[in-house]
This record gives C-alpha cells, structure tokens and sequence, in this order.
C-alpha cells in the first residue's frame, strides 16, 4: 500500500511548538483546521514510524491522532490536524500529575521517578474521566484506564520507548467534562534509529541475545513502579501491570 505525501505551502504562516525536541510547527490548512507539522530527523525512521503505529491503531480500533506524509521547504515530516476541540484545553500529563503529587518534577522529560503507572492508573480510573471523545468503547473497556491500557498494549507492540509525561494527556471541555486524549506521537518506535544491517542481522541471527525478542524484551518505557529507586518498567511490564490493575 502507498500513500500521499501532503505538500505544505511555504508560504503558509505558522505558529511554532515548543514542546519536544524536535522542528514542529501548527498552521492551518485549507478548511481552517490547525495541523501541526513535524519534521522527521534525518537519519531515522520517525517519520514511518509515526505512519506505521497510525496505521496499526487504525487496524486495532484504538483512538488515536492521524498522521499523513508531509513536505515543508524540502522537509520531509508528517502532519496530523488537532484532535482537542476549539472550546477544549489539553492537559498533559506532567501538569496533571504536579497537581496531585508533592514535589513532582514536571519539567523532567526522561527519568522522571515520580512518574509511576499506579498513580496514572488511579487518576484514569476515575469515574469523572471519560473515554476518548467520539470514541465508542468495546464492550469490554469500562472506564479510561481500560483505554490507556490499550495504549501501553500498542507501546509493547512497536517497543514505543517514549509515553513520558508529555505524551499523554486530558482533555477538559469546559462545562462538559474531562476526558482522555487519544493516543500521539510514536516516533520513537519499531528501532526508527536502527540501521538497515542491524534489523536484518536480527531477523536472522540465530543468537538469542540479538533476536527480535530479547530487542523487544529489553525496551523501556517512561513509567516508575511504587517502589523507590526502581528502574524505569519496560514497556512490557508497564502493559501487564496497567491490565492487571
């Protein structure tokens, strides 16, 4: 399968994204809708990793941000149009958990200790969180944490190394309520940094240590068990903790 690669005006006006680490900027296309584009970093495959993980939420009917194919000025990057309404505030995660855990650190973007899944959990199991907007849940998803569980279910999938605290978040409609936001932003997926060499010498080596599984095996998400000086969970563990709660 192919798909288009969207041609952004140069000359369209652009308000820049400061979150990240990466050139992002929001402009609005022909209907008036606010897109953000983002650059992939040369020498990686952020840019089809963002495609491909779309794709698969698309296939596993997880609530997610579209991603298109997209060049800026010779930039190659994707876009993807705003999924909180124009009355609505997304609140990411290191904002809501600052709120409600003392001294939470919530400037840290890698190693934040404080960002443990039990705590997360406990705020989407809140009966005042609603599942994603537009949404409708599966029989079996009752609540938002059962939705977030399916995002860390996808993060184990594509070894998704980077669900910090600002990759995830709610979104607050005001005078109607708060809710989860779908998931976004998986470029740091499926060993976008690695070489062509490396994921062929892994599909067909025959040492353990180099297999795709013990590469899976080893990924680590950006969530802390309860238990002080813990090493970050892999993403793995994160998804069958977040099931079993």
């Amino acid at each position: 399968m192919t798909y288009p690669i969207v041609k952004v005006d140069t000359d369209t006006p652009v308000q820049l994204e400061q979150l990240g680490t990466k050139a992002k900027f929001w402009y609005r296309d022909s209907s008036g809708q606010r897109v953000l584009f983002k650059e992939g970093r040369e020498g990686t495959g952020e840019n089809w990793a963002e495609k491909v993980c779309c794709e698969l939420c698309r296939s596993l009917e997880i609530p997610h941000a579209n991603y298109d194919f997209a060049n800026w000025q010779g930039r190659q990057g994707v876009i993807t149009q705003t999924f909180v309404p124009t009355n609505g505030r997304l609140i990411l995660g290191n904002e809501l958990l600052s709120r409600i855990v003392e001294h939470y650190d919530h400037q840290a973007r890698f190693r934040a200790r404080e960002h443990k899944l039990r705590t997360v959990m406990a705020v989407l199991q809140a009966p005042a969180v609603g599942c994603p907007i537009g949404w409708s849940a599966p029989p079996d998803i009752e609540d938002a944490a059962g939705v977030f569980t399916g995002y860390l279910m996808l993060d184990a999938l594509v070894s998704n190394q980077d669900r910090h605290h600002e990759n995830w978040g709610l979104i607050l409609l005001p005078d109607q309520g708060v809710y989860l936001a779908p998931t976004f932003d998986h470029a740091s997926s499926l060993g976008r940094n690695e070489s062509d060499e490396n994921r062929i010498a892994r599909l067909t080596t025959t040492d353990v240590g180099r297999s795709i599984e013990a590469y899976v095996g080893r990924a680590k998400s950006a969530f802390y068990s309860p238990r002080p000086e813990s090493r970050a969970l892999t993403t793995l563990a994160a998804f069958e903790d977040a099931a079993r709660l």
